[in-house]
């Protein structure tokens, strides 16, 4: 075996052996200031490094969605009927169930019952589709296209939508019948096929762009999800307005791929999901424990300088509980069977509000107590079948970032700015600064005062007018106890992700008798607004993960720096180095250095650590360090404290090592 050491200048030399392109020097963007610092030059010397090459990124254009683009949704929606048309063609046994547009693209359900062969009588078992089937589909449905069948909208009766139904033997149709309010409407591909449907839809098939229309996958799903009734196949699809968005998806799909949360948390070893302990429970790794600690310790103290208190509460609680809040009565079916504890039974809970309400309810609080606001990462658990178990997305055990402010009506509007202003401090501190934000107004079904709805739904639109953002009305889409305010944020390829909530309530306050002393000295009900901005730890760390593709910018990578000995005779000074980095806060990790130099190297890089700092004896003798950054290269050679110094400082300001300006030599003041 053949054994080398690197030392000196040749540890300097080996990481900048690899090729340049055009050298420039550069300075980072930072806060740390250079004039009146005896150490300036030393730091200009730091942040001076070379250009990383210059790469010429392909610019995608941002791809509409359902909620901004009514041309595309018609198309899906019609294109997921052209395909349900196509499948009955193809396979004349299909039963048609639902067919929705959902965020990019659309699915329809397809009941395959067994069938009888005519001239041998033997039964057929439920046809299972292929890849095969598919491509048969979509040549099926490019034919539907072409021919240009008008698509039209009919009103019947029930009584006439149900005597069509019977005729052509579709029974799920006839249940769906059920659940339809009047008026009943069709719509017909020409004379060839309909369906139950309120619409909207293109006017004609031509109006679909075939070559923008993919069928994508095939997946089970049971008859209103109940696990009891009959066995569906799904297809998913997608459909775009031409030719090149369908292309721009499929890269986005491509690079999703790569970004994968449950693929980077095995391969970074941050979080598991352990089969044994059950499904749907997260396991955090230290690494991952690492981030997910920064992430709540920036949470908390935001919140903390925003005016709210933190607070902890039980995991359980007596079934009463449940039953006040409604929560018993309304999400049975998502909650954990009861246990039973001294003859009562107690709850697992999967909500944390009503706890609050308990809080507040503690003692009679006056109009000059208000806002109150309380804030809390709690835990909570809900029953999630096996099949809909995804990663870090869907679980069962997850932490709220819950917070619940009780206000006066008046207080309403700045209340809710306060909480967009919050939102999108913590937000953009993670990279997320482009949002789709819906406003959804009281549904047909509510609890509450005509008087008490309108001014909480201009309270809302007045704050979002208030920061200036666009927004679309989802009109009677509020829950039944309020309006509300959702914001979905984009990540770094353009998908969008449905993170931050913003409700207000009329219904817990009245079921746990909520009240304050008013100025005239009546009792009144206060308003509550239920808030998250994370949504849960879980599901934003899985989203921050595919977002920065588990290369966590500095501030928050788990090992900040980590120190390659070229030899075992620098070990102990790597230690020091490493213990002085630990005193000023830096994440820091030692290699065995039992690897050569160049594995060691691509380890971290494949670990995704921020800066490698390689150690020889020239470095331990000069008591400086050989610094590479992953993202910008060789950076030199520095001192441990200008490193220690300046890595805390960037760490501090949540800095990024990419932001870059051009180096302005400066003279010190005298």
């Amino acid at each position: 075996m053949m054994m080398f050491f690197v030392s000196g200048r040749m540890a300097s030399a080996f990481l900048s052996s690899a090729p340049r392109q055009q050298q420039r020097r550069i300075l980072h963007a930072t806060s740390v200031p250079f004039a009146k610092s005896s150490t300036a030059s030393l730091m200009r010397r730091f942040m001076a490094t070379v250009a990383p090459p210059q790469q010429e990124e392909e610019v995608m254009e941002e791809l509409p969605t359902n909620d901004n683009d009514n041309e595309l949704l018609r198309i899906r929606h019609s294109s997921a009927h052209v395909m349900a048309m196509a499948v009955q063609k193809v396979f004349p046994e299909a039963q048609v169930t639902i067919g929705p547009w959902i965020d990019n693209g659309f699915y329809y359900d397809f009941y395959f019952p067994e069938t009888t062969d005519e001239e041998t009588g033997e039964t057929i078992e439920s046809r299972k589709l292929t890849e095969q089937d598919l491509k048969t589909v979509k040549k099926e449905m490019d034919k539907i296209i072409s021919k240009d069948y008008p698509i039209r909208r009919e009103e019947v009766s029930r009584e006439e939508a149900k005597r069509r139904i019977e005729a052509i033997n579709e029974p799920f149709k006839l249940e769906i019948l059920e659940g339809l309010k009047e008026p009943i409407t069709i719509y017909h591909i020409g004379d060839e096929w309909w369906d139950l449907c309120a619409g909207p839809h293109v006017e004609s098939t031509a109006q679909i762009p075939k070559k923008a229309v993919a069928l994508q996958s095939v997946a089970g799903a049971y008859w209103r999800g109940d696990e009891n009734r009959e066995m569906l196949q799904r297809i998913y699809a997608t459909a775009w307005k031409d030719p090149n968005q369908l292309k721009q998806y499929k890269k986005m799909l491509e690079e999703a791929k790569k970004r994968d949360h449950r693929m980077l948390g095995k391969k970074l070893d941050l979080f598991s999901i352990q089969e044994d302990a059950g499904g749907g429970l997260v396991f955090w790794h230290p690494k991952g424990s690492k981030v997910r600690k920064l992430v709540e310790d920036f949470w908390k103290d935001a919140h903390e300088e925003g005016g709210y208190d933190v607070v902890y509460t039980p995991h359980i609680a007596n079934l009463n509980l449940w039953k006040t809040s409604g929560h018993f009565d309304f999400y049975r079916s998502d909650m954990f069977d009861q246990m039973d504890v001294e003859n009562e039974q107690y709850q697992i809970k999967p909500m944390n509000c009503p706890f609050h309400c308990l809080m507040y309810k503690d003692e009679l609080r006056s109009y000059r107590d208000l806002p109150i606001r309380w804030a809390e990462l709690g835990t909570v658990y809900r029953y999630e079948r096996s099949g809909t178990l995804h990663g870090l997305m869907r679980v069962r055990g997850f932490t709220q970032d819950d917070a619940h402010i009780y206000c006066l009506p008046e207080q309403l509007e700045d209340e809710i700015v306060g909480v967009l202003d919050l939102t999108e401090r913590i937000l953009t501190r993670f990279g997320f600064d482009k949002y789709d934000i819906m406003l959804s107004t009281r549904p047909e079904k509510a609890v509450g005062s005509d008087e008490i709805w309108e001014a909480a739904t201009t309270a809302l639109e007045g704050a979002l007018k208030a920061k200036g953002w666009d927004y679309g009305v989802d009109e009677g889409g509020g829950a039944f106890y309020g309006p509300k305010i959702d914001i979905k944020i984009r990540d770094a390829i353009g998908r969008q992700w449905q993170c931050s909530t913003v409700q207000c309530d009329f219904n817990l306050p009245e079921r746990f008798g909520l009240e304050y002393v008013s100025a005239s000295g009546t009792r009144e009900r206060p308003i509550m607004v239920h808030r998250a901005i994370f949504g849960s730890m879980e599901r934003f760390f899985g989203i921050l993960t595919e977002n920065c593709a588990g290369d966590f910018p500095l501030w928050l990578a788990p090992t900040q720096m980590k120190l390659l000995p070229v030899t075992d005779a620098v070990q102990e000074y790597c230690q020091e180095v490493a213990k002085k980095a630990r005193k000023a806060g830096i994440r820091v990790e030692v290699d065995r250095g039992n690897e050569r130099l160049a594995k060691q190297i691509r380890n971290a890089e494949q670990q995704r650590v921020p800066i490698i700092a390689v150690v020889g004896m020239k470095e331990m003798e000069s008591g400086t360090l050989a610094v590479r950054s992953r993202k910008l290269g060789d950076l030199g050679s520095f001192s441990v404290d200008d490193l220690m110094s300046e890595l805390a400082q960037c760490s501090a300001d949540a800095v990024e090592m990419t932001k870059m300006g051009e180096v302005v030599e400066k003279v010190p003041e005298e």
